[in-house]
């Protein structure tokens, strides 16, 4: 499960690699449009449904119902009860080949 253990106990993991999907969420107030990183080997539904209580969202904007642009930012946790409906804008591409 662990790559190594440093001496001191820290513990150093192996690197996961995920894929960015660029999507719109839809909150009961706001919409937000972003990247959200899926596995390779995953579905974007798979992502979306996993057990931890954020979804970590990259490069988002959030826009109140009428489309203006209330906040930016790099990196935005949504908490995933909150998510009325996601729309996929592209598949997630690997980079490189």
């Amino acid at each position: 499960m662990f790559a190594s253990l440093e001496e001191k106990g820290k513990i150093f993991t192996h690197t996961i690699k995920k894929l960015p999907a660029k999507v719109i969420i839809q909150t009961p107030q706001q919409t937000i449009q972003g990247n959200i990183f899926v596995r390779p080997e995953q579905r974007l539904k798979d992502e979306v449904n996993g057990g931890e209580s954020f979804l970590a969202v990259t490069d988002a904007q959030v826009l109140d119902l009428s489309g203006k642009v209330l906040h930016k930012a790099d990196f935005l946790l949504i908490n995933r009860e909150q998510i009325t409906w996601i729309i996929p804008l592209d598949e997630p591409k690997a980079s490189g080949g």
